[in-house]
């Protein structure tokens, strides 16, 4: 699949412009605050419905404006051309302001779990260095921005799955107040347990496809990783067990909402990374994840993902950038740097070059 194109409007920084891309390399040159992981955000937001950065999604929004909207006219295999849109207004509900995002697929509008997986990217940018040792819900959301691109049932599963979730956390509240029953809680119980192990089927999954994956043999580091499965299984006999609990918290406190999985290197006896690896070796694992969810995509749908690179090279020493220029040029790759020298010369005598 190829980026040929994007139009953005209020986007963050961008207040009004397009951007034509190789179906090749582009890279982008600009210094910090220039707008370069901006518009890498805005590409991602075409494949994963969503931001990648922290914060309210109405942040994505000029200050100035009520509405931003994203435009990408993406190619397929075939040759077939299709645009992707989606829309973001601050929106007013009682006063307080909601932010309200539309998606559109050829100018139609679509629902969100339409529009994810009608375009592939993998991206890596200096904060996937937090998956390593960051909090357990960067790991989860990892996992969710991956496979919902990768099988939209995994999507379907999982949106259905966290609106069971906040219905039932809400419904043991009332239970505690005596305000519900709960016998009600059966209808949720069955929801998340049957959405709740397609999740989880499909998560050990993929982890199981990383611990098997191999880079090529002129790259293989000497350091080898893999990485376990920290898993929360959904049961009636779980639920039940830590029914008084939840009655009391409020939550529910099991199931594929409280997963996670550790970065650990193999060697006489595994070690988390997270604690016992050093900053090299944390880059270099997420660098093999990266790689990892790469081949995973283009394995698992009929089209190979955009690369997306934003100011990476900064960060990996020469050896660990000679992976990353490896598989440069075998798909789309779109890239962004504040320093030209960080890049081979060849890449910028073959690429086209946006300077913000």
């Amino acid at each position: 699949m190829i980026l040929e194109s994007i139009n953005l409007l209020n986007f963050r920084s961008h207040r009004k412009k397009t951007f034509n891309f190789s179906p090749a390399v582009t890279i982008i040159l600009g210094r910090n605050t220039s707008g370069k992981t901006n518009l890498i955000e805005a590409i991602n937001y075409l494949a994963s419905g969503r931001g990648f950065r922290a914060g309210r999604e109405s942040e994505a929004i000029n200050y100035k404006e009520e509405l931003a909207r994203i435009k990408g006219i993406v190619e397929d295999s075939s040759g077939e051309a299709r645009s992707l849109e989606i829309m973001i207004t601050r929106g007013h509900v009682l006063e307080i302001k909601t932010p309200v995002k539309k998606y559109f697929v050829n100018d139609v509008a679509r629902r969100g779990i339409d529009f994810v997986g009608n375009f592939r990217t993998v991206l890596f940018w200096p904060q996937n260095m937090e998956l390593v040792t960051g909090s357990p819900s960067l790991r989860r959301r990892y996992l969710d921005d991956v496979l919902s691109q990768a099988d939209r049932e995994y999507h379907r599963n999982l949106l259905s799955y966290e609106r069971g979730l906040r219905q039932r956390n809400k419904l043991l509240e009332a239970i505690s107040e005596n305000r519900a029953h709960r016998h009600q809680l059966l209808f949720w119980n069955q929801l998340l347990i049957k959405q709740g192990n397609y999740l989880t089927e499909y998560r050990e999954n993929y982890l199981e496809y990383a611990n098997n994956f191999r880079l090529p043999k002129e790259f293989e580091p000497e350091i080898k990783f893999r990485l376990y499965y920290d898993k929360s299984l959904i049961s009636e006999s779980r639920l039940t067990q830590y029914s008084e609990v939840e009655l009391a918290a409020h939550a529910t406190l099991v199931g594929p909402h409280r997963d996670d999985f550790i970065f650990k290197k193999q060697e006489t006896e595994d070690r988390d990374l997270a604690f016992f690896g050093s900053r090299g070796e944390q880059r270099l694992a997420v660098l093999w994840l990266k790689l990892v969810e790469y081949s995973f995509l283009k394995e698992n749908s009929n089209s190979t993902p955009v690369l997306l690179l934003d100011d990476i090279f900064s960060e990996l020493d020469h050896e660990h950038r000679e992976i990353i220029f490896h598989i440069i040029g075998k798909q789309q790759t779109i890239m962004t740097i504040t320093d030209k020298h960080l890049v081979p010369e060849m890449y910028f005598r073959e690429a086209k070059v946006i300077e913000l």
